[in-house]
């Protein structure tokens, strides 16, 4: 009984096998890709960079 136990304990206690795959690896680095071209844009630009908005358009014909 107390053996069965013991047995029954070691097999909980085994890490279960791992699978990995090509598309787990390429998803991972297309993140890790994507955030240092974010980063790197934040780093550019910086935090004192303002983009203005563009004054309104003037109708072609200022006379009406």
């Amino acid at each position: 009984m107390a053996e069965d136990a013991i047995t029954r304990a070691r097999r909980l206690l085994d890490a279960p096998p791992t699978r990995s795959g090509a598309v787990s690896a390429l998803g991972a680095a297309a993140l890790a890709a994507s955030a240092a071209v974010l980063m790197a844009g934040v780093m550019v630009l910086g935090p004192g960079v303002r983009f203005d908005e563009p004054p309104a358009a003037q109708p072609l014909f200022p006379n009406g």
